[in-house]
């Protein structure tokens, strides 16, 4: 099948879901009844009216008030983002920080560093409301950067809208993806891509993915479907022919060797190529939450100046943590990265990158040794299950939980795709805590038994 009718096909599909996802999720959006008010700050727009769409973005005002008093008051242009979570009754957004004039202005903004890019995530199917906002922290943690978040009421156009979590948009930045900047005299870097679904022209498709990938029960390589790569940086409207060529070059480079005999040569190999201890990390990450997405969609990765190929930053976890009721996503064993044997079917699946690293005596022991080490500390389950229970009970002290369930009265209710239906707020807590504890010790057994 080709390209092209695989992107028609793909349309019809996505029509069709969000039809049968938006009829399953609709919910009744009156105004809560008066509660006790919260102690979470709260962000105010206002667009003068004028509604909020995806693209292109409108001007508004943006106030961050506390108290009922202004600390912060910028001007912004606002959009509808996401792409399954359109169809939530309650949206997220995406914003840039603007001048007088409708130009794009870094600002610091609720004290994250100075960038132009925000986003304004609205947990909905995510119950806990905590779920990115852990994983995020946790990866801090390690080392490796993700966008940095901050829990807060939200107001547009004075409707009420629940909470809301502020984040960094993943852009290049010394604060955020800390690579240089790409230019004619040397175009080894910086680069930053993502595996997702394809959105126009600009993509690439990489066919070369199929490399050792799948194989049948007579050990024969079967056809798999390719890896749409986006080019976040430069975007698709910047980068030129020969940038686009030295990296498809370099990931081609990367894939042929790691399919290749001598894949765990160290001069030969694909150490040569990636940032190891970037892709373990990575990889740690997405297997403690199961999660679905993980490794063949919100996959970015980047790459600096003469430096190698690193994955991260991590991104969209709202269906992680047994939060999906497909492809086995809820169960606590099993492995994230085996997403193909488990829905063969699924149009997006993962790269054979991960399970060809498995193969690697060394890519083995580093992922056992850096595993334990975390395990001893920021990754020990006294430590995620603490963090996670300083957060819900934030949320409590402040009363946003009442505030926004009263706004979207979904408790009890399946919204997309959840696997658990708790019928309160704590319920769906302990569903979460007792899924990270079972999920851990399964880990502990699955890596120090490869």
């Amino acid at each position: 099948m080709s390209h092209f009718i695989k992107t028609v096909f793909l349309f019809f599909v996505i029509s069709s879901c969000s039809k049968e996802i938006s009829e399953t999720t609709s919910v009744e959006t009156e105004e809560p009844e008066v509660i006790e008010g919260s102690t979470l700050p709260l962000i105010r727009i206002n667009t003068r009216g004028n509604p909020i769409v995806d693209e292109p973005k409108i001007a508004g005002s943006f106030d961050i008030l506390e108290d009922d008093v202004v600390i912060e008051a910028h001007q912004i242009g606002i959009e509808i983002r996401g792409s399954s979570s359109q169809m939530f009754d309650k949206k997220s957004y995406g914003f840039e920080t603007w001048d007088e004039n409708g130009e794009d202005l870094n600002v610091e903004l609720a004290g994250f560093p100075e960038e132009e890019d925000w986003i304004l995530y609205g947990p909905y199917s995510d119950k806990s409301l905590l779920r990115n906002v852990l994983i995020y922290e946790l990866s801090n943690k390690m080392g490796q950067y993700a966008s940095r978040t901050a829990f807060y009421e939200l107001e547009i156009n004075e409707v009420f809208l629940g909470t809301y979590v502020l984040m960094e948009k993943i852009k290049r930045d010394k604060n955020r993806v800390d690579i240089s900047k790409n230019k004619e005299e040397d175009i080894t870097g910086g680069y930053i891509l993502k595996i997702d679904k394809p959105t126009g022209d600009g993509d690439w498709y990489d066919e070369s993915i199929a490399f050792g990938s799948q194989y049948n029960t007579e050990g024969i390589p079967t056809e798999t479907p390719g890896i749409s790569f986006l080019y976040e940086y430069p975007d698709s409207d910047d980068i030129n022919t020969v940038q686009k060529q030295y990296i498809q070059n370099y990931i081609h480079s990367f894939e042929t060797t790691l399919s290749s005999e001598d894949f765990t040569s160290d001069e030969l190999g694909y150490r040569q190529y990636i940032d190891v201890d970037s892709f373990i990390d990575f990889f740690i990450l997405n297997e403690i939450s199961k999660n679905p997405d993980g490794f063949r969609l919100s996959t970015f990765m980047h790459k600096d100046k003469g430096e190698k190929l690193k994955m991260g930053p991590i991104w969209d976890f709202n269906i992680a943590f047994g939060n999906v009721d497909y492809c086995d996503g809820n169960s606590t064993s099993g492995w994230a990265h085996n997403f193909n044997a488990i829905c063969p079917n699924d149009f997006w699946l993962v790269p054979f990158w991960w399970n060809r690293f498995l193969e690697d005596p060394q890519f083995v022991i580093a992922l056992q040794q850096r595993w334990n080490v975390l395990r001893s500390d920021i990754l020990s389950t006294q430590t995620v299950l603490s963090r996670l229970e300083e957060l819900k009970s934030n949320l409590q002290t402040k009363n946003t939980i009442d505030r926004n369930f009263g706004k979207w009265p979904i408790l009890g209710k399946y919204i997309w795709p959840n696997a658990y239906i708790g019928d309160s707020y704590i319920s769906e807590i302990n569903y979460l805590q007792d899924w990270i504890t079972e999920r851990l010790a399964w880990l502990d057994e699955s890596i120090n038994t490869l």
